[in-house]
């Protein structure tokens, strides 16, 4: 299942590997989101959400939820901020886990919510807005990721634009033509194959992650965090040896 996501190399990218660490990525973010929102009540990687809800807040006159919204929206722009730097500082270095890195700090991240979530909840006043703009910030640096190396072709978090392109192309498809001299409207397969595998994918993932914190509690991050680091374990073990053969 792994082997093809061998490099995060921007030239040893194919739509094929691009799709499968997609689908990879798409079920973290599913269990992460829903998990999450189980968690603190929020949708952590819904900014059309928190946006909105930011406004109706600001209109109300909730100004201690104003600050918590524009600190998750922050959040998540730091989170994709911080992809963006890691990655070129990581690809002038000429790594091999150049795309990798941001993901390992995200399931870093995701092992330290999972063994001290339990903590933190205890003191629920206190540490919920930090796991707010922890979950946004894990959010925007995976989805920047898959968004950098697909160039933009691949969103993991981003379900209302998957939804919106698989309608587009569901409504081609079933579109009839009728009049045979005009060019036909033909629906891109391909195309309608990886929105849909994507949206499976995040609904699983959503699934799975609601059951785990349901049942398990916080720890049901863990093995989220060790699915991420077994995508990127290779490229970085390739790089260090490297290094230091150097």
């Amino acid at each position: 299942m792994f082997a093809p996501i061998r490099g995060f190399t921007a030239l040893q990218r194919t739509p094929q590997a691009d799709l499968k660490l997609g689908t990879v990525l798409a079920f973290v973010a599913g269990a992460t989101n829903a998990g999450g929102f189980l968690a603190v009540g929020q949708y952590t990687s819904h900014m059309t959400g928190i946006l909105s809800s930011l406004t109706d807040n600001l209109v109300l006159g909730q100004f201690a939820l104003v600050g918590a919204g524009i600190a998750s929206v922050l959040a998540f722009l730091l989170g994709a901020m911080s992809t963006a730097w890691i990655v070129n500082w990581g690809m002038r270095l000429q790594l091999r886990s150049a795309y990798g890195l941001p993901l390992l700090i995200e399931a870093a991240l995701l092992l330290i919510f999972g063994l001290f979530g339990a903590a933190m909840s205890l003191w629920h006043t206190l540490f919920l807005p930090v796991t707010v703009v922890l979950l946004c910030y894990i959010m925007g640096l995976q989805n920047a990721v898959i968004t950098k190396i697909s160039q933009a072709r691949i969103r993991t978090t981003h379900l209302t634009g998957l939804i919106t392109d698989l309608g587009i192309e569901l409504g081609k498809l079933l579109y009839v033509n009728r009049h045979p001299d005009m060019a036909p409207v033909q629906a891109d397969r391909k195309r309608l194959k990886v929105h849909a595998q994507l949206v499976a994918s995040f609904l699983v993932g959503g699934v799975a992650g609601a059951l785990g914190f349901k049942y398990l509690g916080y720890i049901s991050t863990v093995p989220l965090a060790a699915l991420l680091l077994l995508l990127v374990l290779r490229p970085l073990l390739d790089d260090w040896h490297r290094l230091h053969a150097r």
